[in-house]
């Protein structure tokens, strides 16, 4: 495996393909991306830990969406935690970087110094793509089960893609020399490639014919098998970085199975909040029902739970009788 010339590896995703065995994969790094969705908010430590595997998530799924669509993760739950969503917007145009937003909602009162899965209750996990104006949004929903967010993933790719799907994640706060404590977060995806080309052993009958001693199932399963073995060997600080590149880990891990990168993904922390928003959301209301949400100083203000950004209107310019509506 070459890697070309040496890039910074935070914040950004690698995908990858294990040709011996028909696997494909993503490795993930986020660190900017994580301070950037965690700093707006002052979350306990356990939702910190939901929302980082989140983001986490959604950037090793999201990073197989084309230019411009929008891929979204949600969890909804009668637990501690009540909501936790996160968006990956795909790069506007080649060569740029994808962006990032999360957003967690919680009953603080709720929340126990427990394994973060445990503040989730009863609920679901929903993927959610949106391939822009006039395209049917897709969605796929299976339910909160297994020990962690990335079960619940898994479980939504066999169900609802029949796609073999295992995830190894990392992630949490990082001492280094020169920066600090801040969030690191580090994962590998790993799936099936579809194929309908059956498996031979390479040896030939008396007539010359490639002999298929095993079927494409069985084939299939051993090799699921084999890298998933490999890849219960990485450890922690390998996944998170910074110190291992994702090319070193991927040939520590799979140097068998003959691993080859693809063009690594750019991400950074991203919302695409705006007052111009603001007011569309706000155009459905009537004069009565503004003034309802007009505060005692006489404006109207939200704030965008993603970023933290402050909008403060006049009440007398928003809802659609507003002056100069049309």
């Amino acid at each position: 495996m070459t890697t070309g010339t040496k890039i910074a590896w935070d914040d950004t995703v690698l995908p990858f393909q294990l040709d011996r065995s028909d696997m494909r994969g993503r490795v993930a790094r986020l660190d900017g991306v994580l301070s950037g969705v965690l700093k707006q908010h002052n979350y306990p430590a356990p939702v910190e830990a939901l929302v980082a595997e989140m983001a986490l998530l959604t950037a090793l799924i999201g990073q197989t969406v084309k230019l411009r669509w929008k891929l979204s993760l949600q969890v909804q739950t009668k637990g501690a935690v009540r909501m936790i969503a996160t968006d990956y917007y795909g790069p506007e145009e080649e060569g740029q970087p994808a962006r990032i937003r999360a957003y967690a909602s919680f009953d603080a009162d709720r929340i126990t110094d427990a394994d973060p899965f445990s503040q989730l209750g009863e609920g679901y996990f929903a993927i959610l793509i949106d391939q822009g104006e006039g395209m049917q949004p897709y969605q796929g929903i299976t339910p909160i089960a297994g020990g962690s967010l990335s079960d619940c993933a898994a479980a939504y790719f066999a169900q609802s893609e029949q796609l073999p799907t295992t995830f190894a994640l990392s992630y949490g706060r990082s001492i280094e020399p020169g920066v600090g404590e801040h969030w690191r977060a580090g994962g590998i995806m790993l799936q099936h490639i579809p194929t309908a080309s059956p498996f031979v052993t390479g040896e030939v009958d008396s007539d010359g014919l490639s002999i298929a001693r095993k079927d494409k199932d069985d084939m299939a399963d051993e090799n699921w098998n084999r890298v998933n073995m490999h890849l219960q060997t990485v450890e922690e600080l390998e996944l998170v970085g910074p110190s291992v590149p994702p090319t070193d880990l991927l040939v520590r891990l799979f140097h068998e199975e003959e691993p080859r990168v693809f063009d690594p993904q750019l991400i950074k922390f991203g919302c695409t909040c705006s007052e111009d928003r603001v007011r569309q959301s706000l155009s459905i209301y009537s004069a009565k029902d503004i003034e309802k949400m007009t505060t005692e100083d006489g404006r109207v203000t939200a704030d965008c739970q993603f970023c933290g950004a402050h909008y403060d209107l006049d009440p007398k310019t928003v809802g659609f009788e507003a002056d100069g509506a049309q």
